[in-house]
């Protein structure tokens, strides 16, 4: 028996979608106080925006 892959069709684009986490995740990091877990919040963030800027490059027509 195979496994099927489950398809789901995303209805934002991937940049708008990663943009948006960063976002939530900044500001869920706004009412923590100092420490681990702050950090990792701040990190994804920081790694979804990055994120976008490659695939913006990537994409571009130039």
């Amino acid at each position: 028996m195979t496994k099927r892959r489950r398809r789901v069709r995303q209805i934002w684009p991937l940049e708008e979608r990663l943009a948006r986490e960063a976002n939530d995740l900044r500001e869920e990091a706004k009412a923590l106080p100092l420490g681990p877990k702050r950090d990792a919040l701040l990190r994804k963030a920081r790694q979804d925006e990055m994120a976008v800027q490659m695939t913006e490059w990537l994409t571009s027509p130039t």
